[in-house]
């Protein structure tokens, strides 16, 4: 069965949106991170907010290795209403996401990512459809803005791996348990 896997940019508050406000260095550490997440997946959950700030962005974008990645994999959006733009390798997610992943999931291929949807996220995890969080957190407190993890029932992680990047990022992967 493949993986549904988050990849999230935090303050160390727990801030997900606008992560660019927050996050002022990238390092070699992030960049192998992010390398590693992103050579495991084949396909990518976006919301619909995410979808139209990204296809807009990204496809004339020449920051690697992320935008080979994003302009080449299948995204699925999760939306109820018509796309404002097109993307390639784009579909819309027609009828209810949770359903929609749990059957994605058992389809062959490589790991899903989830990327910067937090509403996404946050469903498919107050759903237990995500295996692993894959979190980058940095060394800011944003003040304000979404949290990745507010509004969820509790849920058990097992720590996989966590590491401090040079710059202070604070690099950690769990495994959900429950």
């Amino acid at each position: 069965m493949r993986k549904v896997v988050v990849y999230e940019l935090l303050s160390l508050d727990g801030v997900a949106e606008k992560p660019d406000g927050f996050f002022a260095h990238w390092d070699d550490a992030m960049e192998a991170n992010l390398g590693a997440v992103i050579a495991a997946q084949d396909s990518v959950i976006l919301g619909r907010r995410s979808y139209e700030e990204w296809a807009e962005f990204w496809p004339g974008s020449d920051i690697e290795p992320f935008a080979t990645f994003i302009n080449g994999v299948a995204k699925y959006v999760a939306t109820s209403t018509p796309l404002d733009r097109a993307w390639a390798n784009t579909t819309v997610v027609d009828g209810d996401l949770v359903e929609f992943v749990r059957d994605l999931r058992n389809r062959p291929g490589a790991d899903i990512g989830v990327h910067a949807s937090i509403s996404v996220a946050q469903a498919l995890l107050a759903a237990g459809v995500v295996d692993e969080l894959r979190l980058v957190i940095a060394p800011t407190i944003a003040g304000s803005g979404r949290k990745l993890l507010d509004g969820l029932p509790a849920i058990g992680l097992e720590s996989i791996r966590s590491t401090t990047s040079p710059t202070g990022h604070l690099l950690v992967d769990y495994r959900v348990i429950g």
